[in-house]
């Protein structure tokens, strides 16, 4: 991955910064570029026809964004970005990275294995919504989030950034009253605790047991 995006930032293309709460591209926007994370986090959502806000990426440093619509003759973007905090992207035009890949296959093959881990991503969490339903949704909500901004402590994995209970419903697909039932189940059984803003995770095995847990790659199992 690592050596993917420094072969994509040879390509040429601008920095955009971003300030908290600034949309990157909307929904039925032309997709015009591929974008690679800088710094900052940036959130992938899509608003349903009831009005639901569904979140199921939030990608950081070294994340890519745009690259499933290359080779599209009118491609649109199916979902919002939206920077989660100040945040900034290496913007490519989406012809000029085309042209680039053509003439080095090596960097298709890599750019198509991060597509393809991109996927396989989005499967395993539409696999955990379907198959184990809101509490499976939340329970798998939280082992990616471990894994992605987790840090280990005594008291167990705590969540380096923080989410009101309204994104974390949006994560893991139900109301924020529906969350909240979850949560305090979660806090009377000692797997959770929370402290203000700041979550820790105390007893991950069991959310991992709960929702029979394949034990996926992290670059899977990752909140993007």
């Amino acid at each position: 991955m690592k050596f993917l995006i420094r072969q994509l930032y040879e390509i040429p293309g601008s920095i955009q910064e971003l300030h908290d709460g600034q949309y990157l591209f909307h929904e039925e926007d032309p997709s015009t570029h591929l974008y690679i994370v800088r710094k900052g986090r940036i959130c992938l959502m899509k608003n349903s026809c009831q009005g639901r806000l569904l979140a199921f990426s939030l990608t950081t440093h070294g994340s890519l964004i745009g690259e499933l619509h290359l080779y599209e003759e009118e491609p649109a973007y199916v979902f919002d970005a939206v920077a989660q905090c100040p945040s900034e992207v290496y913007a490519i035009e989406l012809p000029v990275l085309e042209k680039h890949l053509e003439k080095r296959p090596a960097l298709a093959v890599n750019l198509l294995k991060i597509t393809s881990l991109t996927m396989r991503r989005h499967q395993a969490w539409l696999r955990d919504l379907i198959l184990y339903g809101k509490k499976g949704a939340l329970y798998a909500t939280l082992i990616r989030l471990a894994n992605s901004y987790g840090q280990k402590t005594e008291a167990g994995i705590a969540l380096s950034i923080t989410l009101t209970n309204q994104e974390l419903a949006n994560y893991s697909s139900m109301t924020r009253e529906s969350l909240n039932r979850l949560l305090s189940e979660l806090r009377r059984n000692g797997v959770i605790e929370t402290r203000g803003s700041r979550l820790t995770i105390k007893d991950i095995d069991y959310l991992k047991q709960e929702i029979n847990c394949e034990n996926c790659p992290l670059e899977i199992c990752s909140m993007g």
